[in-house]
């Protein structure tokens, strides 16, 4: 990485179980679950009926009631987190030159909430075909255009420097903190808003995943239907969700007195040219965005203390997942605690990945490794530490945090305490 280190300063959440990063730490070092049956929608009719969903009331967030018509959830959801994140990096951003702020947010599926709403009303429930576009909202244009999710985390700062929308699937929100990590390296932002968030519990979605049995049908135990790593597990349970963080130069944060969670050490991302939604097992392309991620932070896999998998709970996934770390690590990865958060909070698309850095730079500076939940039943083939249960102190210098998406993108992170960096 350049000289230019970014470092993360600030901090917000909105997740299921956890509606601030405060909150959200709570849940994860409990080892709450909040996966329940789905209540945004009726899902009698799907197969997979269970889901992560936030108590978001966005009123109560202190959005105004032009704010909540204006965006969809998705959006609500980035803002909310968003102006946590500021308030929690102690910045004053009206003092900033506002051509060095920038904005880098993730989402995979963008504004589907909203863009399903309008399409049951236009089309009366699917029974029209030929629709009466008077009766379509004025938002209904940002909707289908994802970079509005950036323009409003934008707006919220007043950044005028680099927004950009980052969508690469269930890696974008590695994918966005790691652009953000680039441009203040690259020296053209001083500042960052940089996360990612998605909220794609709705029915055309759960129709989606039913289709390719990607989701848990564990209906009857929906507190213990996301089982990463663990024998029994049977798909991935949707979730929903935001967060972002603040990231500006080393410099800049220690030039002010910030405190800094974590510095970005290390950032890289490969595809696998293979399958939209099929992994090889013997890990690769995931073994080389961790060793490519290594080489930039100048560490050897003796030094990474801890992984945030991505865990999703598919039996390919956590194959592919544990043979890439032994492909990278080698005998480290027998070594070191391993977990997904994913049991927890479910897997909320191009959001998760943000969520998984968030508490990727909470675990360092806290000094505390989240658990896996639900895992009671060793699968052979996964057979790393993979933090049962039990959240668990443990000395941590460099976090490494990965991801894996549908169209083959894999990513890797690491972060690192200050100190150790």
């Amino acid at each position: 990485m350049s000289e230019r280190r970014a470092v993360i300063t600030g901090i917000g959440v909105v997740a299921p179980g956890g509606l601030t990063r405060e909150a959200f730490w709570d849940l994860l070092t409990a080892g709450r679950t909040a996966t329940r049956r789905i209540t945004l929608f009726d899902p009698t009719e799907f197969r997979s009926q269970v889901a992560a969903e936030c108590d978001f009331d966005p009123a109560a967030a202190g959005l105004s009631p032009q704010e909540i018509r204006r965006m969809d959830r998705a959006g609500q959801l980035a803002v909310v987190s968003a102006r946590e994140a500021i308030v929690d990096s102690g910045l004053s951003f009206d003092a900033m030159d506002p051509t060095r702020i920038g904005v880098s947010i993730g989402s995979a599926v963008g504004c589907t909430t909203g863009l399903e709403e309008e399409y049951v009303v236009l089309s009366n429930r699917g029974s029209t075909w030929l629709i009466d576009p008077t009766y379509v909202v004025p938002q209904l244009y940002g909707y289908m255009v994802p970079s509005t999710l950036a323009v409003e985390v934008a707006w919220t700062c007043g950044a005028e420097g680099p927004v950009a929308l980052i969508s690469t699937g269930c890696t974008s929100g590695l994918d966005s903190v790691g652009h953000g990590a680039q441009l203040i390296a690259e020296g053209s932002a001083d500042v960052v808003l940089a996360g990612a968030t998605d909220a794609p519990i709705s029915p055309i979605t759960a129709a989606c995943f039913d289709a390719i049995r990607a989701t848990s049908p564990n209906n009857d135990e929906p507190q213990t239907a996301s089982r990463p790593f663990d024998g029994r597990r049977d798909g991935f349970v949707l979730g929903e969700g935001a967060a972002v963080m603040v990231l500006e130069s080393a410099e800049h944060a220690r030039a002010r007195g910030a405190t800094i969670y974590a510095e970005v050490v290390g950032f890289a991302g490969r595809s696998n040219a293979f399958h939209m939604t099929g992994l090889k097992p013997d890990g690769r392309e995931m073994a080389e965005a961790i060793r490519v991620s290594l080489d930039q932070a100048r560490l050897h896999p003796s030094d990474v203390d801890y992984i945030n998998a991505h865990g999703s709970g598919t039996k390919q996934n956590d194959r592919h997942e544990t043979a890439a770390f032994k492909r990278s690590l080698g005998e480290r990865a027998y070594q070191v605690p391993v977990s997904s958060i994913k049991s927890m909070i479910g897997h909320s698309l191009g959001a998760i990945g943000s969520l998984e850095v968030a508490a990727s730079a909470l675990a360092l500076q806290r000094q505390v490794v989240p658990p896996t939940a639900n895992l009671h039943t060793a699968d052979p083939e996964c057979d790393l530490d993979y933090t049962p249960v039990t959240a668990r102190e443990h000395k941590m210098d460099v976090v490494l945090s990965v991801g894996s998406g549908f169209g083959g993108f894999q990513t890797a992170m690491l972060l690192a305490r200050p100190a150790a960096a």
